[in-house]
């Protein structure tokens, strides 16, 4: 129990901002085992952000409550996904070969196209998001930060680490998950449906899927597995893209947002 509690603050202290002790004892075994832990993670960031928007809610209208809840998710993570992704957008808008590609997602400076994604991405989560109900938000905050982070964990157990050196620039993660772990990081990563009135929204879990695996399938197919800028892109448009089809279902009167 010790160790899976160390392995558990492990997570917390890559994934989050929220402080651990300072002598929790440090292995890459446990680095590997934490990635299981990555919707909990989803739990704890996607509840702080719905609580934001749950108390802002009452002082100021909606839209403003949304940016705030966004800006909470963003300063309990130290935005450690939304770099991956602006990063992600600069590696593969600017590379044409693989080394290329690596080159530019290690360098630290942002470029157009991480300015342009990450305008764009950020600008499509506040619109959905807007365009939800606000008595159910703060549930679909925590739903969506915890799938799309269990589609990153996915994408570990799906593929290998890219990276022959340690020269990333470098957001430590784990590289490898097992089966157990995998299974453990789905079951944790569903559990927040069975909160919804509505078994519907189950619909949305396989186009997320699709997303992450056309996303994964594109990665791969230009440099040959994951770096963890990948996996921070991973989750973002992931994290988007559940809450675009939670909209697209309302639409076609699946359930009501």
């Amino acid at each position: 129990m010790r160790k899976q509690w160390n392995i558990f603050l492990t997570a917390i202290m890559f994934f989050t901002r929220i402080p651990v002790p300072k002598n929790l004892p440090y292995s890459e075994e446990y680095l590997n085992s934490s990635s299981k832990y990555l919707p909990i993670i989803g739990w704890i960031v996607g509840g702080l952000s719905g609580l934001v928007f749950f108390g802002f809610n009452f002082i100021f209208p909606a839209n403003i409550a949304v940016i705030l809840s966004m800006v909470a998710s963003i300063l309990v993570t130290g935005a450690f996904h939304e770099d991956g992704f602006a990063d992600a957008c600069d590696g593969f808008g600017g590379g044409w070969t693989k080394e290329k590609i690596l080159d530019i997602m290690k360098d630290s400076r942002i470029g157009a196209y991480a300015m342009i994604g990450m305008f764009f991405l950020l600008l499509t989560k506040y619109v959905s998001l807007n365009h939800i109900d606000a008595h159910l938000l703060p549930l679909i905050l925590i739903t969506g930060h915890t799938f799309s982070r269990f589609c990153a964990t996915f994408f570990i157990y799906t593929h290998n680490y890219v990276r022959a050196d340690q020269t990333s620039k470098s957001k430590p993660l784990g590289k490898k998950i097992k089966t157990g772990e995998f299974i453990f990081a789905l079951i944790t990563s569903l559990l927040p449906f069975a909160l919804f009135q509505s078994l519907w929204v189950l619909i949305v879990i396989p186009f997320v899927i699709i997303v992450k695996f056309l996303f994964a399938s594109y990665i791969n197919k230009w440099i040959g597995g994951y770096t963890g800028d990948c996996l921070g892109a991973t989750q973002q448009i992931t994290e988007v893209s559940f809450y675009l089809f939670l909209i697209a279902l309302c639409h076609f009167n699946f359930f009501s947002l």
